[in-house]
């Protein structure tokens, strides 16, 4: 028997998004494959039972969370493995992004089985695209540590992060979550904090990490539901008298070394748009190439 025959006999995992908060935002292909799979694993069964209730989709549910992930991932693969086809849910959003799943996905690629993502809401992307800060580059850090000492040692290395920064917070870590930013990043960052995505209350607050603190401070009432706070990466300095910087500058070698260019020949453009000696830069493109 041929791998993809063999391939073809097993079931399915389909990794399915659900709204983070507007009902609408269910996806038809998303509630296709609730109704017509023969199980469907959940962060939290009560939940997920409430929003196949207002779909009108009786299916049986599962329970996976980070406390049963790797029990429970031995018993889905031996589903799988008879033909099952089965899907995986988070309470919100697409399941793996700061959600349980990633042991049950990748043992599932190792042992061959097909892993079929369900695209539809996220916080991160949903919160980025309302922002107004840089989004060709971003970097998503979740939630951050509960104490503060472990919080800091969290922020600290990305004081110089040039991208833009992605968080998540609780309502009630919110506050002391922006005052170790203001204390790692400073006052005057920009910051864009939003809140109650996709619900009748969405909020995008925005300013710099002073600002944002004075308006949580000033209305309390606001600090609830969940939050994605959205911080401006680092300026990139330019250096005295017009020179590029030293990242501006690996970038030009890196495109052209992609172009397949000579050493030297690199060196001596990079040395005529910079105005910086030909030496030091031929080394750089050595060790870049």
């Amino acid at each position: 028997m041929s791998h993809h025959t063999d391939r073809q006999a097993l079931g399915k995992l389909y990794v399915v998004a659900t709204p983070i908060g507007n009902m609408g935002d269910i996806t038809r292909r998303a509630i296709e494959t609730l109704e017509n799979v023969d199980w469907i694993a959940a962060e939290d069964t009560r939940h997920t039972k409430s929003l196949l209730g207002a779909l009108g989709i009786n299916q049986k549910l599962m329970s996976l969370h980070e406390h049963n992930e790797l029990q429970r991932t031995e018993q889905l693969l031996d589903k799988l493995k008879t033909g099952e086809q089965g899907a995986l849910v988070s309470d919100a959003g697409t399941p793996l992004i700061n959600d349980p799943g990633y042991h049950l996905v990748k043992r599932l690629r190792e042992e061959g089985i097909e892993v079929i993502p369900i695209p539809g809401p996220s916080a991160v992307i949903t919160a980025l695209c309302a922002a107004g800060l840089p989004t060709d580059r971003f970097t998503y850090e979740g939630f951050l540590p509960a104490k503060p000492n472990k919080r800091l040692l969290a922020l600290e290395p990305l004081a110089n992060e040039v991208r833009t920064m992605v968080f998540y917070e609780s309502p009630h870590r919110l506050m002391a979550c922006l005052d170790s930013m203001q204390t790692v990043f400073g006052c005057e960052r920009e910051l864009v904090v939003a809140r109650e995505l996709t619900k009748k209350f969405e909020q995008f607050v925005s300013g710099t990490v002073q600002e944002v603190v004075a308006y949580f401070t000033e209305n309390s009432d606001k600090v609830r539901g969940e939050f994605v706070l959205m911080l401006a990466g680092a300026e990139v300095k330019s250096a005295e008298s017009g020179e590029a910087t030293l990242l501006e500058q690996d970038k030009m070698i890196e495109v052209m070394l992609k172009q397949n260019l000579p050493v030297k020949q690199i060196s001596e453009m990079i040395a005529e748009l910079t105005g910086e000696k030909k030496k030091p830069i031929y080394q750089r493109v050595l060790e870049l190439k």
